[in-house]
């Protein structure tokens, strides 16, 4: 498809588009101390709702994005989820009271969806085969580096002014993507080659995901996995400076390692998929950190305790799993639902997240000025995810299995 816009400029602002998410959730970060002391909650823990509350509007966004971007085109369902995310993060901004700010936080997960879900459509509109290869790792790209680089930004700014003009940053970007979008991006999805929303594609693809058992297997260890590292995020900032008394700076330059860690291990992961297989990967992956979560939760429970440096090493290895699994997990999910592609991602995506949000809760809620609760809970949710994908892979492998 012919357009004004130029790859370069169509890359980079695609690029931004789907980096609204990693900005939203990583540049707050350093802030949820102050935040939770200036919205008076109860304990520290409640801040890590913050989290909790735009992964929970993303999962709700992300389900109604996708089949509506299909319904009505690409640049709506941009405007109205830039729209969307400009309202939240002015009530969040604005607000004075914790209720009032996470439901803020929750609108922004809503309209960030929007730009998400488009994004990834229009690429695939405007361009196929090895360009689109091609474009999509230079999205990828930057969209790595933004979690490297956010909780900086949000520290650089709270360094200056405060932590309400985080927000007040994400009100001038939504309005400065808006405008881009308006001026510079085409409908990609003529009105011709657009497929309404129908009840029944929905029922169809619901019943299609519950039925096989590989793609329920994955789902649930997809959950089980993301589940973890929301817990983490939720906790990190308390483990970083409350726990072991870092900086912000310091939090931020740790947060930016181990993103580049995850960065890497999912390059990694693209090079040896296809010699050693995704199942592989994914049991021996899940195996290791089982065994690593509960070694490293016996250590606290026969009194030890943690210096800094073991438990970035145990980060390190955490997060090096993390970027290898996610999308062998997601892929192996996914692997059997080509007929009814599109609405079983957004049923996948939203089923696990779902699974995800509230193990995330329950792992952050415990937080007790230790790390007992995210190992012991990393401990379970890895090594149920172990038997879970290990038991899909024998039925798999069994003369006698079927798919349900």
């Amino acid at each position: 498809m012919q357009s004004n816009i130029k790859f370069r400029e169509f890359t980079l602002l695609m690029a931004l588009l789907m980096s609204i998410v990693s900005f939203s959730i990583d540049a707050v970060l350093p802030a949820l101390g102050e935040i939770g002391q200036a919205l008076s909650v109860k304990n520290d823990n409640q801040a890590q709702w913050v989290i909790i509350a735009i992964f929970a509007g993303m999962t709700i966004g992300q389900l109604i994005a996708g089949p509506l971007s299909d319904a009505i085109g690409r640049k709506r369902i941009l405007f109205a989820g830039i729209a969307i995310y400009f309202v939240g993060s002015l009530l969040c901004y604005l607000t004075q009271q914790f209720e009032f700010f996470l439901l803020g936080r929750f609108i922004q997960g809503v309209g960030v969806a929007g730009p998400y879900v488009a994004s990834i459509s229009t690429v695939r509109d405007k361009y196929s085969g090895d360009q689109m290869a091609r474009i999509m790792s230079l999205i990828m790209m930057v969209f790595m580096v933004a979690p490297a680089v956010a909780p900086s930004i949000g520290q650089l700014i709270i360094h200056f002014s405060g932590w309400r003009e985080i927000f007040l940053m994400y009100v001038i970007y939504a309005f400065v993507i808006g405008a881009w979008v308006a001026f510079r991006l085409e409908e990609t999805l003529l009105p011709e080659n657009r497929i309404a929303m129908r009840k029944s594609a929905f029922q169809e693809g619901f019943f299609e995901v519950v039925r096989n058992k590989t793609t329920m297997s994955y789902l649930i260890c997809a959950g089980f996995c993301f589940g973890g590292l929301i817990g983490y995020l939720g906790s990190s900032q308390q483990i970083f400076m409350q726990q072991y008394g870092l900086s912000g700076e310091a939090f931020s330059g740790y947060f930016a390692l181990l993103a580049g860690v995850m960065g890497v291990a999912s390059f990694t992961n693209s090079k040896i998929v296809m010699r050693f297989g995704m199942r592989t990967i994914c049991i021996y992956g899940l195996l290791g950190l089982s065994i690593l979560s509960f070694l490293f939760f016996a250590l606290q429970i026969v009194g030890m305790q943690i210096p800094f440096w073991l438990f970035m090493l145990y980060a390190v290895f955490l997060f090096a799993m993390f970027g290898t699994l996610f999308g062998n997990l997601n892929a192996i999910a996914m692997e059997p639902m080509g007929h009814v592609a599109g609405m079983a991602s957004a049923i996948i995506g939203a089923a696990s997240s779902i699974i995800s949000l509230i193990l995330a809760a329950i792992i952050g809620q415990m937080y007790d000025g230790t790390l007992r609760p995210m190992t012991g809970g990393f401990m379970i949710l890895f090594a149920l995810a172990f038997l879970i994908a290990y038991w899909e892979n024998k039925q798999r492998n069994s003369p006698m299995s079927a798919q349900v």
